[in-house]
């Protein structure tokens, strides 16, 4: 099973597609800047709940609004494809608004699923779900992985090593 990128334009006919072939579809995303263990069980996990898992990443634009200067650390694209290349992963759209709510209008999945750092009462495209007919669920580990964490520890080594010398 590989992984696709779907233009954005392109999605409400995927969702359309899935459905006349009956599949049960789930929907995640984020900005996945520097790929972590974290992500990875994520998407596991919101894959477990369908057949077929559409993957949402934050464009570059977004990511910026987002998480600040600096961020993101890879284009869009590339966090697609690396998105796009996990085997729980089947179909990814790079999305440029500032809420998914308008993806899940146009895919209308059967799941909208997100990471544990949220409870079912706190996602914010909850009331598009209830509309849609679908469910909200929080997947995932603890969110004890972080990419800023990362990026911390990075910063931290390399002064840690730039001392030494």
């Amino acid at each position: 099973m590989s992984a696709r990128i779907v233009p954005r334009e392109e999605v409400a006919g995927l969702g359309e597609r899935l459905r006349r072939e009956g599949k049960r579809v789930a929907f995640a995303n984020g900005c996945f800047d520097l790929l972590h263990v974290g992500h990875v069980r994520y998407l596991q996990g919101a894959r477990e709940l369908a057949d077929v898992l559409v993957v949402g990443v934050n464009s570059d634009r977004t990511v910026v609004e987002l998480k600040g200067p600096g961020r993101p650390l890879l284009p869009a694209a590339a966090r697609a494809e690396l998105v796009a290349a996990l085997e729980s992963v089947d179909y990814v759209v790079i999305f440029d608004e500032p809420t998914v709510a308008q993806v899940l209008e146009d895919l209308r999945p059967d799941v909208h699923c997100k990471g544990t750092d949220y409870t079912e009462a706190t996602v914010p495209e909850r009331e598009v779900m209830q509309r849609l007919g679908g469910a909200v669920r929080i997947v995932g580990d603890p969110k004890n992985h972080s990419t800023r964490d990362i990026l911390a520890e990075i910063a931290r080594r390399d002064k840690a090593a730039q001392s030494r010398k």
